[in-house]
Order: structure tokens, then sequence, then C-alpha cells
């Protein structure tokens, strides 16, 4: 599983270093991709495997509620696979850096079956607004939990 938070720096061709226990995770699944896509305010990463399963699950969508075909078009139709190279790296495309805002400084964290990729500047915008709202998320998080 994918766990914790960590500052990374994009070098100037767009590659990222990842972390060696995200490394591990991957190492354990016995493949080296990842897929990355993006969301609205960062980047995604799953391990190869994951990212068959969202496939699956969006193969059923082939026409259907236009509201499913924007986000299969915006979520899938960025995807790019990335295979780590010598030196745990992946290469960033540059529609996707530019996408997530990316630049130097970069954060990774972890999500469980995946990792997201934010630039520095909107994690901490992202954290913050969490800690201010951490009482009603872990509330609407117990009541999910009470419900299912």
């Amino acid at each position: 599983m994918f766990r914790g938070r960590s500052a990374h720096m994009l070098d100037a061709k767009g590659r990222l270093s990842i972390p060696a226990r995200f490394r591990d995770v991957l190492k354990a699944k016995n493949d080296s991709r990842l897929i990355l896509t993006n969301q609205p305010s960062c980047l995604v990463a799953y391990p190869f495997e994951e990212w068959r399963l969202i496939e699956e699950k969006f193969a059923k969508y082939t026409i259907g509620p236009p509201d499913i075909i924007k986000f299969k078009r915006y979520f899938l139709g960025a995807a790019v696979e990335c295979t780590l190279d010598g030196q745990g790296r992946i290469l960033i495309p540059p529609s996707l850096r530019e996408e997530a805002g990316l630049q130097r400084e970069v954060m990774l964290t972890g999500m469980l079956n995946y990792f997201e990729i934010w630039s520095k500047e909107r994690l901490d915008e992202e954290l913050s607004s969490a800690r201010d709202n951490f009482d009603k998320f872990s509330d609407d998080i117990f009541k999910m939990e009470t419900s299912v």
C-alpha cells in the first residue's frame, strides 16, 4: 500500500524519483509500470494492475450519460504509461505537468492503492482546507461507515 507524504524535485527533463517505499510496492506486484493521469488539482499514479480494474469499470460505458463520457475523456484520455528507469524515476509528460501546475518542487501522497503527485503550493492549500474541515470530514466518513 502507498502511504505517507514526501517532498521531491523534478529535474529539468521532468523526471521524478519515486520513493523507495513506493517502489517496494511496485516490486511486490512484479511490475514497474505506473499509469499517470490528471485530476483537477494533481496527478494520480496507479500501478498497472490497479489501472486495469478502472478501465474494466469504464469499458461498459461506450455510449451513455454525457457526464460519464466527459469524465472518461478527461480522466482516461490523459492516461499515460510510465516505466521506472534504472534509477527509480518516471518521466512526467509536459502536458500532465502543465495540467497539475508542477514546477520543480512536488509532493507525493500515498493513497493506499495509488499515489498523488502535487505541486507543493496546491497541496499546501488542500491540506489547509482539510485541516480546517477535519471534524466535518471525519464525521462524514464515520456516517458512511455506519450506513454500510
